[in-house]
C-alpha cells in the first residue's frame, strides 16, 4: 500500500491547527504562489517589516479631543 505525502500546507494544519489555505477575513480559498526558505531574505523582508512598523508608529495621527466646553467662554 502506498504512503501518501501529505503538503506542508496539510501538515500546518493537522500540527499547529493553522490553516493557510483558508481566509481569516472571507473564509474563502487562498492560493499560495511563492514559499521563501532563503534565511538571508526572510531576515531582510522582517527587518523592512520591522522598519516599517516604526516608521508607521511615528506618523500616526494623534488622539483626538473632546469638544470645548459650551459657556467658558461667553462675554
Amino acid at each position: 500500500m502506498p504512503s501518501m505525502a501529505i503538503t506542508w500546507a496539510q501538515r500546518l494544519k493537522r500540527v499547529f491547527n493553522i490553516d493557510i489555505e483558508t481566509c481569516e477575513k472571507c473564509q474563502g480559498p487562498v492560493k499560495v504562489i511563492a514559499c521563501v526558505e532563503d534565511p538571508v531574505v526572510i531576515r531582510q523582508i522582517l527587518d523592512h517589516l520591522k522598519t516599517k512598523e516604526e516608521s508607521d508608529k511615528q506618523t500616526r495621527i494623534p488622539p483626538g479631543r473632546a469638544p470645548p466646553q459650551l459657556g467658558l467662554f461667553d462675554a
